[in-house]
């Protein structure tokens, strides 16, 4: 028998088979390439919208994310009803996979359901500076479905899983509007206390970023005397986003105020030539 007789069978199931589902086939594709570029195109249109309105910008990546997956959802669904399968069918799948899947990946699904928890209480937002367990510290870029994304103060990028913050304690450093900055520092004997603590007033008082009024008002106090030296503790308000400059001036210029100035040196007497 000549063999492209015996191959004739296979060709011909092959082109019936082509013929029944090449069209639905090709039909299938079509529909979830379509549904990729809707649902891209939906996500990029509500990311911009949402950028011009007043919408916490907290919420913007999770609610794009959640569009952008729905459509395509829909689009997986269409496409495999070419092929005969009732849509109740893909759900009553989808339900039993999505079972084994999450008991397979439940540490996922934890982290979706913090980051859904983050967004709703809110315990920080995008552009809060935050500290949480271990390395965990910086802005806040993204919260999203699985992780958390900060710049760290040297610009590198970290993510975070959502479970892991929303597990252990966070520190919103940006939650107020003010910080207190507090400085306890050391004189040494010799320096006269009233001397110290008027100039250490007088300070504060003359820097604008520190508040002056009401029960924020700076204070300085002695807190201990040693063998070594005299103790004080300073308190300032000032607004969370100068804290840091604010902390950092105040103990440069209270360096000098901690030792007495060096003797000044002799000046020779002039030589008289005759």
């Amino acid at each position: 028998m000549d063999p492209i007789d015996r191959l004739r069978p296979t060709y011909d199931t092959i082109s019936a088979i082509a013929v029944t589902y090449g069209v639905d086939l090709l039909l299938a594709i079509i529909i979830v390439a379509v549904g990729w570029w809707i649902s891209n195109a939906v996500a990029n249109a509500l990311r911009r919208t949402l950028a011009r309105t007043n919408v916490d910008a907290t919420l913007t990546p999770i609610l794009v994310s959640l569009a952008m997956w729905a459509i395509r959802v829909v689009a997986i669904v269409a496409a495999l009803g070419k092929f005969g399968i009732a849509a109740a069918s893909i759900l009553t799948v989808l339900g039993a996979a999505g079972l084994a899947i999450g008991l397979a990946l439940q540490g996922t699904l934890q982290n979706i359901a913090a980051g859904l928890m983050l967004l709703l209480l809110r315990p920080f937002r995008v552009g809060d500076y935050i500290e949480g367990i271990g390395t965990t510290a910086g802005t806040v870029n993204e919260i999203g479905l699985f992780t958390t994304r900060l710049t760290k103060a040297d610009g590198i990028a970290m993510y975070v899983p959502n479970s892991t913050i929303w597990a252990n304690p966070v520190t919103n450093y940006s939650a107020n509007e003010r910080r207190r900055v507090v400085i306890n520092f050391q004189a040494q004997h010799g320096l006269k206390v009233e001397h110290v603590l008027g100039e250490l007033r007088r300070l504060m008082s003359d820097d604008p970023r520190i508040v002056q009024d009401g029960p924020s008002a700076p204070w300085v106090a002695v807190t201990d005397y040693t063998d070594t030296g005299v103790k004080f503790n300073l308190g300032a308000w000032t607004r969370a986003s100068d804290h840091q400059t604010v902390q950092a001036d105040l103990l440069r210029k209270i360096q000098p105020l901690t030792r007495e100035p060096a003797p000044a040196a002799p000046v020779d007497a002039p030589v008289q030539t005759s």
